[in-house]
């Protein structure tokens, strides 16, 4: 038993999984705060095109149709700024990559066939 749970910190603990367990916090906490824009900024302001009702209750024939626009509204904006996060993310490594590139020593540039062939030719003239 005592393996069992050795292996599960070590598994715990891996950068990975501690990476992802704080996208997971991050991505719920940034949920809660574009529900919140969507249903408090947004919807009343689509609210002002229908009279007489919240937008987010709106439901003509008892379907939800405020309640869908209003959950689309948010994945909109939630891939939106995934998609920027990323895009920034993506351009940080490129700039490292590139960076790291630009400090590495270029090697020396080796000899070119002509020397190497006029090397061995001296070579054989040697040996003979």
């Amino acid at each position: 038993m005592k393996k069992f749970f050795q292996e599960f910190k070590e598994f715990a603990m891996r950068g990975n999984v501690l990476d992802m367990a704080v996208g997971v916090v991050v991505g719920s906490a940034f949920t809660a705060i574009v529900t919140s824009i969507v249903q408090n900024l947004l919807t009343p302001l689509l609210g002002l095109l229908i009279p007489d009702s919240t937008f987010a209750e709106w439901a003509p024939g008892g379907f939800g149709i405020g309640a869908v626009i209003n959950s689309i509204i948010s994945f909109i904006i939630t891939a939106f700024v995934v998609f920027l996060l990323v895009k920034g993310v993506n351009k940080l490594t490129h700039l490292k990559k590139q960076e790291e590139q630009a400090q590495e020593p270029e090697e020396p540039a080796g000899p070119t066939t002509e020397e190497l062939l006029t090397e061995i030719r001296d070579l054989l003239k040697e040996q003979k």
